[in-house]
């Protein structure tokens, strides 16, 4: 806990902390392919693909507003929640930002069925790097401590060293990157990762061309894309 309250001190300060040991510097540093490694390194998004943010959301949204309207997790459309909203009745878009920047929301968020077991059984592969990739928001006053804090309850403390919190994942080197957000861009137009669409209940009606793939839950067969990343 002593190490938490560090970092959010550090953010607070404008100290960006990406990774909490040297192994930020081998990622910018380093191009992850590799022709003499057979090492494949693997980014995992941490809302929607290991913390189960939108029946949390919808818990919180139906707990803190019983009387507005809300949309059930069948019928959710669109990665943005807030636009959703937004879409209903405009005043409902703040709303809905509202229960995510609220203290707890991130750290009281339920682990994706299987996701902690997965994780835990990809770090042990031989020769496979993973680090949890997530983008706090904006309003930090308790987001990156709380995602921090997530990851050790469920995790454990010797996994905050495989933490990388960033807006912007397309500048973080590595073979695939397993998120739900179907469009994800930024400073780099070409990343170096290829995206593994992890399927939620926001964008499971979405067609993917190929060569774009999905994992569609932890039960799915993840060793073979994270096989497939070392090729």
């Amino acid at each position: 806990m002593v190490f938490l309250t560090s970092l959010l001190q550090g953010w607070r300060r404008g100290t960006f902390l990406m990774l909490s040991s040297c192994s930020f510097l081998q990622i910018r540093g380093h191009s992850s392919r590799s022709k003499k490694s057979n090492r494949v390194r693997v980014l995992v998004d941490m809302d929607g693909v290991l913390a189960d943010f939108e029946g949390g959301f919808l818990r919180k949204y139906r707990a803190t507003y019983p009387d507005e309207p809300y949309i059930s997790l069948e019928d959710r459309r669109g990665f943005w929640v807030s636009a959703q909203y937004g879409m209903i009745r405009p005043d409902l878009c703040q709303k809905a930002i509202s229960i995510w920047e609220s203290k707890d929301f991130f750290l009281d968020l339920d682990p994706i069925p299987g996701a902690v077991t997965a994780v835990k059984q990809m770090v042990n592969l031989t020769d496979t790097d993973v680090f949890i990739c997530t983008s706090p928001i904006m309003k930090y006053d308790h987001c990156p401590f709380e995602k921090y804090a997530w990851v050790e309850k469920h995790f454990g403390r010797e996994y905050l060293e495989q933490v990388v919190l960033t807006r912007d994942k397309t500048v973080v080197s590595a073979h695939l990157l397993i998120d739900d957000n179907p469009d994800i861009s930024g400073a780099e137009p070409n990343p170096s990762w290829e995206h593994i669409l992890f399927t939620a209940c926001h964008n499971k009606h979405l067609l993917l061309k190929p060569p774009k793939r999905r994992l569609h839950s932890w039960a799915d067969d993840w060793r073979s894309l994270v096989s497939s990343g070392r090729h």
